[in-house]
Formats: C-alpha cells, structure tokens, sequence
C-alpha cells in the first residue's frame, strides 16, 4: 500500500513540487554514493542519473524518466554481477521518483542493499543517507522508512 504522504499535490496528495524536487535529489544522491561499486559502470545509468536531474530542472518529462528508468532495470536484468544489480535497481528506483516519490525510498533501500553486498557497512552508509536529507523532506522519509520492508537490509 502507497504512504499516501508521497503522492503528489497536483495528483491530489499532499507532497508538494519542492519535496517531489528534494526527493529526486536526495535518491539520485543516495544512487550515486554506491555507482562506484558497481563492476559495469554502464552508459545507461549514467543517462538515467541525468534524466533525473534533468526532471528536477524541468527540461525532461515524467515519461523521460520512466524511459530511463527502464533503461537503469535493463541493465539490472542483464547483469550477473549481483552488486551491479542492486546499483541498477537503485538508479531505476531513483529517476522513477519522477513517476512515484515513494520510489526514492527504494533507491535508497537499494543502496543499502548493495553497500551490504560488496562488504560495506550498511548503518554507515544509511547515516549518510540520512545526513543528506534537507530538512523539508527529513521527517517524511525517516517516518517513511519505519515501515516493516525497509527496515531489514
């Protein structure tokens, strides 16, 4: 079930354009913080992290990011390498806060997921996540991630 906190004003939620904006950020941040533990640094993450930012800008359009959202899974799908998954599905999950803003919890989740997966420390990086979250959004996300499928990494 959606955290209806996360829907947008326009869509008749309460998230209003600057949190949505803040959201994309913060996942495109928190996908970034792992890309370098990917193996295959693959040229459609790379446009799916622009798209993103493009988005936040207003130069590209939801259905830009849901494209490249696609395009970051794609790249999931044909890995083996299962951290270079975990990075892939985090980028996917990002641009696609376009979309849904709830997706930036599971860019998020991934990263953790992956940090995990290449022997990182994953309480680490969810501190860093936290610390980069602006004050706007802070209490959204961290009550957000309460909920019982992001607490387990």
């Amino acid at each position: 079930m959606r955290d209806k906190r996360f829907i947008a004003e326009h869509r008749g939620g309460p998230l209003k354009k600057e949190q949505h904006y803040q959201l994309i950020k913060w996942a495109c941040d928190c996908s970034e913080h792992v890309l370098p533990l990917s193996c295959e640094i693959d040229d459609r993450l790379k446009n799916a992290l622009n798209v993103a930012e493009l988005w936040r800008q207003g130069n590209a359009s939801v259905g830009d990011a849901r494209k490249a959202s696609l395009g970051a899974i794609t790249v999931a799908n044909e890995s083996s390498n299962p951290t270079t998954i975990l990075v892939a599905r985090s980028i996917g999950h990002a641009v696609a806060t376009a979309h849904m803003a709830d997706h930036s919890l599971g860019a998020a989740w991934y990263a953790l997921k992956a940090t995990k997966n290449a022997c990182k420390s994953p309480d680490a990086e969810r501190k860093w996540q936290n610390e980069k979250l602006p004050p706007e959004i802070k209490d959204l996300v961290l009550s957000a991630r309460k909920a019982p499928r992001f607490k387990k990494i």
